[in-house]
Parts: structure tokens; sequence; C-alpha cells
């Protein structure tokens, strides 16, 4: 065989092979390849959140308890928590008694540290390190035990009055003062709504603090006319997040207070744990949680609907009005 056949064979070998190759990569390239990529995350929501609510959602249709065969009651459930259970109305009362008054609060601890933490100074990573960290175990637990012993009669709170000569109280066997002291433990768990805002303290043009400087405008103006117009988006987006995670306050009222004393501190999510894991009113409770899905929406929705008068971004005009 010659030279040149030699490379023609060659040449039609790699030019079938292109074709080849090609159609490989197209393959991939279907919107197929980007499925199978998210396949487990898909697979995980389906089976872990997306089939238990159609199940919970059937459930509250029924009077399910997990101890005799499951009966279709319609919205007797429903008609029952709404108009009958007066518990349900306490564990509202204190539910919204506990957002109205530690949302807001824990947004201006946020807001206020990331400010000062906004700061070119030697070191100051590792202040922000340091105040970020109580915030990763804040929720956990043995934190939750932890602040129990601390506001306890013989914690360290009455002991350190004592010092002074004050008297102090069982802060957490008061019903005047329970539901304040898990309050100030949710306050004091800011740190990740003090990152976003001082992620959007960093996007804040400098020029509009020079500019401002030279028209003679004090720190406290620049705060309030410029920082805080700005900073609405992110304010915007920690209000909606911190008022769902505040409905949904679970494990330190429960391993504080258990719901008492004289259920002051029976927020929602007690109030429908101890209804599916004490009494087994699997059906009553998935009820509850529709309820609560109900009522986050709806203040999720209303926050929504006037974010037109107050948040302001950069590309809109007219006190954040869109154009």
């Amino acid at each position: 065989m010659s030279h040149y056949e030699n490379v023609a064979i060659r040449s039609g070998t790699q030019t079938g092979a292109r074709p080849r190759k090609q159609a490989w990569y197209k393959k991939w390239e279907s919107p197929l390849a980007g499925y199978l990529f998210i396949s487990p995350w898909l697979l995980g929501f389906f089976v872990l959140t997306f089939y238990p609510m159609l199940l919970s959602l059937y459930y509250s249709f029924t009077d399910y308890t997990l101890m005799r065969e499951i009966n279709w009651v319609g919205f007797g459930n429903y008609k029952k928590i709404l108009l009958e259970d007066d518990k349900f109305v306490q564990s509202i009362i204190v539910t919204f008694k506990f957002v109205i008054v530690s949302v807001p609060v824990r947004l201006l601890a946020a807001l206020l540290i990331a400010m000062a933490l906004n700061k070119a100074i030697k070191g100051i990573s590792a202040y922000r390190i340091a105040i970020y960290f109580p915030s990763l175990i804040g929720g956990s637990i043995a934190v939750s035990m932890l602040w129990g012993n601390i506001f306890g009669v013989d914690g360290f709170i009455n002991q350190f009055l004592r010092v002074f000569g004050f008297d102090g109280r069982g802060w957490i066997s008061d019903p005047s003062t329970a539901l304040w002291t898990l309050v100030l433990l949710t306050v004091w768990q800011f740190g990740s709504a003090m990152v976003i805002f001082l992620a959007g303290l960093k996007q804040i043009p400098k020029d509009l603090y020079e500019a401002s400087s030279v028209d003679g405008a004090s720190r406290f103006t620049q705060a309030w006319r410029i920082t805080l117009p700005m900073l609405t988006p992110t304010l915007y987006f920690n209000l909606i997040m911190g008022i769902i995670g505040a409905f949904q306050m679970f494990t330190a009222a429960y391993v504080i207070t258990r719901g008492g004393p004289m259920n002051s501190t029976m927020v929602y999510a007690v109030y429908l744990y101890e209804r599916a894991f004490n009494r087994y009113q699997m059906g009553y409770a998935s009820s509850l949680a529709w309820i609560m899905l109900i009522i986050i929406a709806a203040a999720a929705g209303m926050i929504a609907l006037t974010s037109k008068y107050w948040v302001f971004y950069e590309t809109e005009s007219g006190g954040g009005k869109r154009k």
C-alpha cells in the first residue's frame, strides 16, 4: 500500500470519527443531561418534601391518629380548630407577640452591628467571625438548655443581680417574663442577618457618602438619607426570612419551657408538636400545619404588596416605585 493510500485511509477514519464525537457532545448538550445532573436534588425534593406535603394535605382531611383506621372527615379538623380550639387561639396570640417583637429587634441589632463592622480597620475580620459564631450554634438544643440555666432561679442572671443587692425572679417560670427570655435568645442569634446586611453595605457606592460630606451632611443624615434607602432591598429580604423563621420557632420554646408556664410560651409549632406526638392526632396536626402555611404566606404576601412603597432599587426612581 502506497504512502498516499495510507494518508487517505487515516483522513477518512478521522473524518468519520469527528461526526461521532460531535454527536456524542450534542447528546450531552440536550436538556436531559441537565436533568440527570440535578436528579439527586429532584429525588430528594419529591421524596422528602413534595410527597410529604401532599400526604399531610390528605391527612388534614382525616382523623388519622396512628392508633386506628383512617376516616375521611372533610373540613372537620379545620372547623374544630377555628371554632372550638381555645388553645389554638392562645398559640396564635403568643406566636404573633413573639414575631412582632423579636423580628424588628433582631433586625435592628443585626443592622447596627453590621454598620459597626463595616470599617476598614486592622483585625476587623476576626471581630466579624467572633460575632457571627454564636449564630452557628444558637439554634441548638445545648444552647437552649444553657439559656434555661442562665435565666433559672439560681442562674447567672440572678446571681449577678444579687451582687448589687437585687432579688431576681424565676425568669422562665414567671408567665410575665418567660416569653421575653425566648425573644432575647432569638435576638442573640442575629449573625446571619448581620452578614447579609454587611454584604448590602459593601454594595453602596462610596461616592454617595463623599458627595454628601462635601455638602455638609452629618453621619446621622448619611445613615438616614443614603444607607437606609440603599439597604431597603436587603432589609426586605431579611424581614421576609425573619418572619418565616419566627413563625416556625420551636426548639427553644420546647426545650426551655415546653410551652409553659400557663401556656405563656405555647408558640404555634410547640402546640402542633403536642397534638401530633403527645396526643398522636396526626390529622389534626396536619390541619394545623397547613393553617400555619397559610398564615406565613399571608404575612409574606402583605409585606410583598407594601414593598413597592418603601423598597428602593438603583434602577428605579420615585421612592421605590417601579417605572
